[in-house]
């Protein structure tokens, strides 16, 4: 997922108003400026109201998960896509239950979807 930036101008555009909300499945929120006129996103789509990034841009809070620290860098957004990846995945019980009544064909088609929308 490449790391992107969204200038608070654009956050309506892409995002909808509260009456009318366009949301957006493949993006993640991670990071946000002090004076909220920044948003740092994770987007596995080019949407036109994002600014990629080559690098991690300092001056960002990391809002993603407050425990694990407010320092954005690599290493962080690893981890960021890990648990994306990860809260993707059906829970064991409903794993188990594909696999009894559906069989393995279809716990793996369903795995391999997972992977396919958020490969390593």
């Amino acid at each position: 997922m490449p790391l992107y930036i969204l200038n608070k101008n654009n956050f309506e555009s892409l995002f909808g108003t509260p009456q009318l909300p366009t949301p957006k499945q493949d993006l993640t929120i991670i990071g946000q400026k002090s004076d909220c006129s920044e948003f740092l996103v994770l987007s596995d789509t080019a949407y036109p109201q994002l600014e990629l990034q080559s690098i991690v841009p300092s001056g960002f809070d990391f809002t993603y998960c407050q425990s694990w620290g407010l320092t954005i860098n690599d290493a962080v957004i690893h981890r960021v896509k890990q648990d994306i990846r990860a809260k993707a995945y059906p829970s064991i019980p409903d794993q188990l239950d594909t696999l009894f009544w559906h069989g393995i064909d279809a716990w793996k088609e369903t795995i391999q979807a997972i992977k396919d929308a958020h490969p390593k």
